[in-house]
């Protein structure tokens, strides 16, 4: 059964994603929109050589999780939210379609300010992947989950290890330094993933059976731009 703390981060994290959308237009559905907006956010963190680490990781990650938006915003109690996507990578090298999820936490203490987030997770491990494919996972705080967040210009090949299970990298602006995922809790986005892949999708209908495909050539864009 939910805590009643992972209830309320949802529920914050909902709010600070509905403000993170952006309205309708060129692509018609909010999930296209999001797929369009996760492949930009990829490809331009990807090319920004202030980001060594991520490409050193993306190319040998078991799945990618990307938020194009990541609101966080306090005034003494604050909280962070927003959609995303998470594609895997099989066994032949190919990756699956997105699957949609919602990423949200809250803090206390003194603090002020807001702050907008591109982030990208690169899953390493079997068992942070099957941490988020398995149910709703809060990152730091579910089985020793390990999250390691790298900052601009850290290489991840050096000095790292690969100890952790996922490695968070962020392209922050806003009074906030850095962006913190630990207690951040990852959930399905099951309304989005069945309105794109129809009634029956699942997330591991689509990121490991891949029985529910889309054709849309959104996705298909997204797919083409992983490493």
């Amino acid at each position: 059964m939910r805590s009643f703390k992972g209830r309320l981060i949802l529920v914050l994290a909902a709010f600070l994603a509905l403000a993170s959308c952006r309205s309708s237009g060129e692509f018609g559905s909010e999930p296209e929109q999001l797929v369009d907006q996760s492949r930009i956010t990829f490809q331009s963190m990807m090319s920004d050589n202030q980001y060594p680490g991520l490409v050193d990781l993306a190319t040998r990650a078991k799945a990618i999780i990307i938020v194009p938006n990541l609101i966080r915003a306090a005034f003494f109690f604050g909280g962070r939210g927003g959609n995303g996507v998470m594609l895997v990578r099989g066994a032949d090298g190919r990756w699956s379609d997105p699957a949609f999820y919602t990423l949200g936490g809250i803090s206390w203490g003194l603090q002020i300010g807001g702050q907008s987030s591109e982030l990208v997770v690169a899953v390493m491990t079997d068992k942070g992947l099957n941490a988020i494919m398995n149910r709703e996972v809060t990152l730091g705080g579910d089985a020793g989950l390990a999250v390691g967040e790298l900052g601009k210009g850290v290489n991840a090949s050096t000095g790292l290890g690969l100890k952790s299970d996922l490695y968070a990298f962020a392209r922050s602006e806003g009074l906030f330094v850095g962006v913190s995922l630990e207690g951040s809790v990852v959930a399905p986005r099951e309304t989005w993933n069945q309105q794109l892949y129809g009634q029956d999708a699942t997330p591991r209908s689509i990121l490991v059976d891949r029985t529910s495909t889309s054709t849309s050539n959104v996705v298909k864009g997204l797919v083409a731009a992983m490493p």
